[in-house]
C-alpha cells in the first residue's frame, strides 16, 4: 500500500509536524544521576535526522523526592535543565521537533528490593494493589506541591525551547493511580466513585502545565487503560465513561491525547473495530496519537523478558489512518532499533527495515 497518508503534515496549536510519525517515549536509563549526557542528545538527534515528525522524550521526572524509581532516569529540574537545552539544540539543528514527557512514577516501584526512594512515596491512597497498602496517602500539601512541580517543569519546557509538552498520565504511574479506582480509594475531592471525579488530580496537573507552557504550545496527555500489573484493567468500561473521564481533562487544557495500547490494532470496546485512540477521537473530537507494536509482530512488554519481534506489514495501520481513525502514530521499538526507520518507510525500502532484538535496549543506538 502507499505510505503517502503517513507523510501528510499535521498542525495543532503552534506545532506543525511534517508527517504523522511520532517517536514514542521509551525509558532508556542512560542519564547517570538524572542528568542527560551528550550521548542522549546524539540519540535524539539521530531520530530527527531520520525524519521523525515529532520526538517525545523518555519520561523525565518532576521535582519531588520520590518521583523516579531509577537513578539513571533523567530529571527535569535543576542541573539537568542545561543538558536538556543541549538536547533541544541538537534536535533542532537536524530539523526536528521535540517534546519532553514529564512524569512522576508515584507508588510504582520497579528496581528490586535494594531500591530506596529518596523521600516519601507519593500515591493517592498508599496502595500498591487492591487492599494492599504500603505507603501513607498523599496529604493536601503533598498534592499541591506535586501539582506545582509539574507546573515548574512546564515552565522549563517553554524556556528551553521545546516544541510541545507531554504529560505521562498512563501505565499506573502517579496520575493514572488517581484515575484508577483500585488504587484511588480516597473519599475526599481527589477521589470518588466515578472516573469523572477521579480525573480531578490529572485535570489540576494539566491546568498547571498549561499555565507553565502558555496557550500556544501543544499539550499532549498520555493515557492508558492497561496498567503495569494488570493488562485487562480499565478506567472507562464504556464510551460514556470515556467521555466522563476525558471531558475535565480537555477543559483543563489537553490538545492531544496519546492513547497507549500494547497492540494498536485491538478494538477498545465491543461492537466496533475502533481502537483506544479511535474511540477517544470519536467521543471528544480531540486529535489523538495511537501507539502499540507498530511495524513489529510482537508486543513490547514481552521485550522486557527477552523476546524479539520481526518486521510486520504496515497495511493495517495505513488503512486506519486513511479512514482518519486517529491523527498520529507513535513508533517505539522499531525506531529504537533503527534511527532511519521513517526514512526507509518513506522511500519504500521495506526490505531494509530491521527486526527488534532486546540487545537494542542495552545501548543508545
Amino acid at each position: 500500500m502507499s505510505v503517502e497518508t503517513l507523510f501528510r503534515p499535521f498542525t495543532v496549536k503552534s506545532l506543525t509536524l511534517p508527517n504523522r510519525i511520532v517517536m514514542a517515549p521509551m525509558t532508556r536509563s542512560f542519564s547517570p544521576g538524572g542528568i542527560p549526557t551528550s550521548d542522549v542528545a546524539a540519540y535524539y538527534r539521530r531520530r530527527a535526522e531520520g525524519g521523525v515528525g515529532l520526538i517525545i522524550t523518555e519520561g523525565t521526572v518532576v521535582e519531588r523526592p520520590a518521583a523516579r524509581n531509577d537513578v539513571a532516569v533523567p530529571v527535569f529540574h535543576g542541573e539537568a535543565l542545561p543538558e536538556w537545552k543541549k538536547v533541544v539544540e541538537e534536535v533542532h539543528a537536524a530539523g526536528g521537533l521535540i517534546a519532553p514527557q514529564i512524569w512522576h512514577v508515584g507508588a510504582s516501584r520497579g528496581q528490586g528490593a535494594d531500591w530506596q526512594p529518596l523521600g516519601k512515596v507519593d500515591s493517592p491512597s498508599g496502595l500498591v494493589a487492591a487492599d494492599k497498602q504500603k505507603y501513607e496517602p498523599m496529604t493536601e500539601e503533598d498534592i499541591a506541591d506535586t501539582i506545582a512541580a509539574f507546573g515548574r517543569s512546564a515552565t522549563a519546557t517553554r524556556d528551553l525551547g521545546f516544541d510541545a509538552v507531554e504529560i505521562h498520565g498512563a501505565h499506573s504511574y502517579l496520575i493514572d493511580q488517581f484515575f484508577w479506582n483500585v488504587l484511588n480509594t480516597r473519599n475526599d475531592r481527589w477521589g470518588g466513585s466515578t472516573i469523572g471525579e477521579r480525573a480531578r488530580f490529572g485535570a489540576e496537573v494539566v491546568k498547571a502545565v498549561r499555565e507553565g507552557v502558555g496557550e500556544d504550545m501543544a499539550l499532549i496527555l498520555r493515557i492508558s487503560q492497561w496498567k503495569g500489573g494488570d493488562f485487562n484493567a480499565k478506567n472507562a468500561h464504556t464510551p460514556a465513561e470515556l467521555e466522563q473521564w476525558l471531558s475535565p481533562l480537555i477543559d483543563a487544557g489537553v490538545d492531544v491525547f496519546h492513547a497507549s495500547q500494547r497492540r494498536f490494532w485491538e478494538p477498545e470496546f465491543e461492537g466496533s473495530d475502533l481502537n483506544f485512540a479511535g474511540w477517544i477521537k470519536k467521543v471528544t473530537g480531540v486529535p489523538t496519537i495511537s501507539v502499540g507494536s507498530v511495524g513489529l509482530d510482537g508486543e513490547f512488554i514481552a521485550a522486557f523478558g527477552g523476546a524479539g519481534s520481526n518486521v510486520a506489514s504496515l497495511d493495517g495501520l495505513i488503512e486506519r489512518m486513511e479512514r482518519d481513525e486517529f491523527d498520529l502514530i507513535a513508533v517505539g521499538r522499531a525506531l529504537l532499533a533503527d534511527p532511519r526507520w521513517v526514512e526507509k518507510v518513506r522511500e519504500g525500502r521495506h526490505d531494509e527495515l530491521m527486526a527488534f532484538d532486546r540487545s537494542a535496549m542495552a545501548t543508545l543506538t
